[in-house]
């Protein structure tokens, strides 16, 4: 007999899957890609010609009952031109391809496209292609996928794998920022337990954190490459940690970081306590992990702290072959080559099912 199989983790697959299931699966080869799916990285880029390139990435879109209709449309938005916006290159273009629920009524989707096309229009995005229909078995807050696409010269693109030996490693914002702004709404009298006012008023206000558009944006302007960053990474599945690790693996390199210097609010360490999860490794959208030439790193935070986006360095890349060194508070140091399954998706499916206020 065979041994029964756990149940694959929820969230997005570990890169060691990715590895097994769909990296060796990839279609016909084409000499214009230039960086192609790997794990820990956010967004492709293809050649065009004549000193051009195309950049382009893929992600699911929500509709989550405690953000609302408009919110979660706006959520949605942001989170894909995030990853999009970590090519150095900013979005022009999107699809989407909406799955419906059967019982979602009209009036709400009309209410969730209006507020999609606003978000999209703010981000200087046009919508120009897709499909929409309603399907049995849609049980779950994922309506479906959007796609968007930016061009631009092929010298100001950015990949992970121009991170090298030396670049320092700054996080924005923190930990479990998305984690921390959906609690707000799902259970805010847990929460509020926690928190005092001004506590909650800056939880509730973590959801305007839920991007990486304005980080980028402002680490862009002062340089790519040689002149100033090097690699951007969005912060997702698998919290800060789990990032830094996608980060060491798609570069080749090794990345040294001291908990200690992570940024983790107040907000984010209590809800992350009410759900009974680790921070560090817990949903994390609107945090980025950047890596910098030393000599920028003092414009690459006066970039961010205009655009009010907080910022630490929280260590360096190093020589390797994929590796995250961890040194903890006392001294210790561990090291990492898969992150953790991310605990937020049974945590807010328990969350749920009990019905938490």
């Amino acid at each position: 007999m065979h041994a029964k199989e756990s149940a694959p983790a929820l969230g997005k697959l570990a890169p060691d899957a990715f590895e097994r299931f769909i990296a060796p699966h990839l279609g016909a080869p084409r000499p214009e890609v230039l960086v192609g799916p790997r794990a820990g990285v956010d967004a492709a880029v293809v050649r065009l010609g004549a000193g051009r390139v195309m950049a382009l990435t893929t992600d699911p879109i929500s509709l989550i009952p405690a953000l609302g209709v408009a919110a979660s449309a706006r959520l949605s938005a942001h989170l894909v031109a995030s990853d999009l916006w970590t090519s150095g290159l900013p979005p022009a273009y999107a699809t989407v391809s909406y799955a419906l629920p059967e019982r979602l009524a009209e009036a709400t989707f009309a209410e969730y496209q209006c507020a999609f096309s606003e978000a999209l229009e703010t981000l200087g995005v046009a919508l120009v292609a897709g499909h929409t229909g309603r399907y049995p078995g849609g049980d779950s807050t994922l309506i479906g996928a959007a796609t968007m696409i930016g061009v631009g010269d092929e010298g100001r693109y950015l990949a992970p794998s121009m991170a090298r030996p030396g670049d320092r490693v700054i996080v924005t914002k923190g930990c479990a920022v998305e984690s921390a702004a959906v609690a707000a709404r799902l259970f805010p009298e847990r929460l509020a337990q926690r928190l005092d006012e001004d506590g909650m008023h800056r939880a509730r206000k973590l959801l305007d954190q839920v991007s990486v558009v304005a980080d980028c944006r402002a680490l862009v302007k002062l340089g790519v490459r040689d002149r100033g960053v090097t690699a951007l990474h969005d912060a997702t599945e698998g919290g800060v940690l789990g990032a830094l690790i996608e980060l060491a693996r798609a570069s080749g390199t090794d990345v040294r970081v001291e908990r200690a210097r992570i940024p983790l609010t107040p907000e984010a360490a209590a809800a992350c306590d009410v759900f009974g999860i680790d921070p560090y490794w817990a949903l994390a959208e609107g945090a980025l992990i950047a890596t910098v030439r030393p000599e920028r790193v003092g414009a690459a935070l006066a970039a961010l702290g205009e655009e009010s986006i907080a910022a630490e360095v929280v260590g360096e890349v190093l020589g390797g072959d994929g590796k995250l060194w961890l040194t903890e508070p006392d001294g210790r140091v561990t090291q990492w080559r898969e992150p953790e399954p991310d605990p937020y998706w049974p945590a807010y499916a328990k969350a749920i099912a009990e019905g938490w206020r």
